[in-house]
This record gives C-alpha cells, sequence and structure tokens, in this order.
C-alpha cells in the first residue's frame, strides 16, 4: 500500500531553503483552490471532488475553514456551530485517508481587513483550532485569504505567531492579494515557513483596469510573467519555499470583471504552471472558477462569468494536464535542480516567447509555450551521453529524440500540433 505524505516523515522545508520534504523525501506541491469546499458541498460530494484530485496527483488542497459569517452549506448558517465544524472535521477525515493535505485558512482576509477580527479574537480562535485539530496529520495552515498584508499586520502577526506556537510541527503560509507576494509584509517573520504569491487572473494589457483589485502603487506587478515572483523571493534572505497559490484559473474571465472578455483556458493554465516551477517555486497550485466557489445551484448567481456547475469542471482538461507535470517533476532530482537560462544560446525572449530552462544534476528541462525553435549552449556536457525527448504536456506522451550531439548552438524545433496550442517540454537526460 502506498505511504502517506506524513507517514515518510514531518513535512518541512530542505535544506537548501528551496523546497519542501516530508523527513528526506522530497516533496512537491501540487495544490488546487478550493475555498469553498466545507460551505458548498456535502460530506458525499467532497470525497466525490478530493478523489478525484487524488486520482490526478494533486499533494495539496487550499480551502477556508470560516469563509463568512452566515450562509455556510449544510443548512448551517452559524461556523460556530458544533453541527457545521463536525461537517469539516469529516471532510478533513476524507482527506486524510486519501493522503491529501489540507492547507487551511482559517478565515477569508476580509474579517481581519473590515476589523471583524481583532487580536484577541484571533488568539481565541488559534485556541480553538488546537484543541480541535492537534492531533491531525495532514493540515497545513495558512494566514491571510486574497488580503494585503498591511491591512491588519498586527492582527496576522499575532495569529501566525500563535500558530506557530501551537502547530509547531506544521507549517505556516500566506495567502495574499491579488498580484502581490506574501514576502512583501512577512518573510522575515518567525511564523512564516514559505511564501505564497498570487499571480491572479488578469493579461499583460489589463494591469490596472481602474476596479477595486488593481494593484496598489509601491508594489511590482508582474502580470502574467509569474515566474518573477519566483526571482523576487529567491533573492530574499533567509531563503524560503515559494509557489504561485492562485494564477489565472481554469474557465474564468480574463481581468474577472468584464464578462465579455475571453476565458483562461487549458493552454494558460499550462503555461502558468510550468513557467514558475521551472524558475525553481516549490510547486504550483491550478485553479477551476467553479471548483473555487463549487458552483452547482441553477438559482444562485455564480461569480466572475462561471458557466458549469462544479461537478463537471472537475473534468476540465486543464486539471488532467497538472498530473504530468507532477510525473516530470517528482521523475527527476528537482530539489537539487535550479534555473538555467545562461544555457539559452540566442538570449531570453519576452512575454509568451520565454523559453523557460531548469537543469539538474543528470537532467534539463525546457518549456517552450509558443513551440519555437530554441537554441542550448551544451559545449560543457561534450563528454556526456546525451538522450532527449519531447514531451507534450497536454497528453503527458514523450517522444524519443534520440543522442544529442552537444554544441554551443545545439537547435531544437518542436513539431506543430495543429490543435490551438503548440506548447512543448524538452527533457534531456544525461
Amino acid at each position: 500500500m502506498e505511504k502517506k505524505f506524513w507517514e515518510l516523515g514531518k513535512l518541512q522545508v530542505s535544506q537548501n531553503g528551496r523546497y519542501l520534504q516530508n523527513g528526506e523525501h522530497p516533496f512537491f506541491w501540487m495544490g488546487d483552490t478550493a475555498w469553498l469546499l466545507f460551505q458548498k458541498c456535502t460530506t458525499q460530494e467532497a470525497y466525490t471532488y478530493l478523489r478525484n484530485r487524488k486520482e490526478k496527483k494533486y499533494s495539496v488542497i487550499q480551502a477556508t475553514l470560516v469563509h463568512c459569517l452566515s450562509g455556510n452549506a449544510i443548512d448551517r448558517d452559524d461556523p460556530s456551530s458544533p453541527e457545521y465544524w463536525e461537517h469539516c472535521d469529516q471532510i478533513i477525515s476524507i482527506a486524510e485517508e486519501l493522503g491529501l493535505y489540507m492547507a487551511l485558512l482559517p478565515c477569508w482576509g476580509s474579517f481581519v481587513s473590515t476589523g471583524l477580527l481583532t487580536v484577541e479574537k484571533a488568539l481565541q480562535y488559534a485556541d480553538f483550532l488546537h484543541a480541535r485539530y492537534k492531533d491531525r496529520p495532514n493540515i497545513i495552515w495558512i494566514m491571510g485569504g486574497d488580503v494585503r498584508g498591511d491591512k491588519g499586520l498586527d492582527v496576522f502577526n499575532s495569529f501566525g505567531s500563535r500558530m506557530r506556537e501551537l502547530f509547531p510541527d506544521l507549517l505556516v503560509g500566506y495567502h495574499p492579494f491579488g498580484r502581490t507576494d506574501s514576502s512583501y509584509w512577512f518573510h522575515n517573520e518567525h511564523w512564516l515557513d514559505f511564501n505564497m504569491f498570487q499571480s491572479g487572473h488578469r493579461r499583460y494589457d489589463q494591469k490596472n483596469i481602474g476596479n477595486w483589485d488593481d494593484t496598489a502603487s509601491g508594489w511590482e506587478n508582474y502580470s502574467e510573467d509569474n515566474w518573477k515572483y519566483v526571482n523576487h523571493d529567491a533573492a530574499l534572505t533567509p531563503r524560503k519555499p515559494t509557489v504561485d497559490a492562485e494564477p489565472s484559473y481554469e474557465w474564468i474571465v480574463q481581468g474577472l470583471h468584464d464578462n465579455s472578455q475571453p476565458y483562461w483556458q487549458a493552454p494558460d493554465v499550462r503555461r502558468y504552471a510550468y513557467w514558475p516551477v521551472l524558475q525553481g517555486a516549490m510547486g504550483h497550485t491550478y485553479g477551476d472558477n467553479s471548483i473555487m466557489q463549487f458552483y452547482k445551484a441553477p438559482q444562485t448567481k455564480g461569480a466572475f462569468g462561471v458557466k458549469e456547475y462544479w461537478q463537471a469542471s472537475i473534468h476540465h482538461e486543464g486539471s488532467g494536464q497538472m498530473t504530468h507535470l507532477v510525473d516530470l517533476m517528482t521523475s527527476v532530482d528537482f530539489v537539487n535542480g535550479k534555473p538555467a537560462e545562461d544555457r539559452l544560446s540566442w538570449g531570453q525572449k519576452e512575454q509568451y516567447h520565454r523559453i523557460s530552462v531548469f537543469e539538474g544534476p543528470d537532467y534539463l528541462i525546457c518549456y517552450d509555450y509558443l513551440g519555437e525553435e530554441f537554441a542550448l549552449n551544451l559545449e560543457s556536457l561534450s563528454d556526456q551521453k546525451i538522450e532527449g525527448w519531447w514531451m507534450n504536456p497536454e497528453t503527458g506522451s514523450y517522444s524519443y529524440l534520440g543522442t544529442i550531439t552537444p554544441s554551443a548552438e545545439t537547435v531544437f524545433q518542436p513539431t506543430p500540433k495543429y490543435t490551438g496550442a503548440n506548447d512543448w517540454v524538452l527533457l534531456l537526460r544525461y
């Protein structure tokens, strides 16, 4: 029987400060945003969703214990009621049985930004969570919840510190506002084990559209270049792992607010996954517009142009294609890999033309979103036998290239796919 992650050892930061591991076993974070799982799903529905993600090799489910003060699911309107918490317990138990980590937000960030959650109440809540979940092995705690840290620094720091004190063997992170990073406010705080950034749901030309979620002045806005957040965090000391905890969701309106805009689709979510991972992120979090809100009631208006009920959306192709990323990264020694753009003989290109390059002790991986020709300087590997494969990130199929003759300008040209997307992964082993 396959061991659960925590049975391999405590989940902790790797020695190089860039990844997570269970004991001595590398852990690749493959997350999903299921924010309203507890509020909207019955236990049977939760099982269906969680098993679907487990079989697709997801390892972490991000969900909110208390999302709002009323309207919690299963006809339980009061999140302080015993029935509601028993419901949460049951879902966490299902995840534990399936071998999934639950990355739990105690509450959504608006509780802090509106002043509903004070320092005193946060400390009381932390004690409540400890009494209830102190013996659970499959929990990761996440502060914040789509909110800027400066909206409640004292509350977040007090809450995070208390959770670190009460749960010394569990990891603690912070989920920030769109196009910001937890490192902007909390990188040097002792309670923060790893960073999360939210690259958000906007196109390059939607940096500022005059809406409430425009990025505040003074903060970097990397737009679709979510790999730049990884670079930002990699330059900080002490070194802490980082992950895109909310990129553009599959089948969400680009920019969120105008339903006449196009939708982000599977090729986009693949790009949002491969770019940061091959820049050194500790993994990735996928998201789907319908899943994050568990849209299912025809009489209820969904958000952000949602099209389908969640029961159909769990089968969206992008969610299944994350499996291929997991298989790729866990097939190599990713913990000792690093970005290697200096291998690009013709230099790096901008935006969608970017070629991601990641190199480890005996392998090299490139991601080519547009399927354009590129060249690698492999001269330093002239004494190695190099074999190559093209991997199709849509299907996970590998096509053997043969033995590669290394040179200062070794050229690679992906084969056109004629499917509306032409992204490819090059894998070299030596």
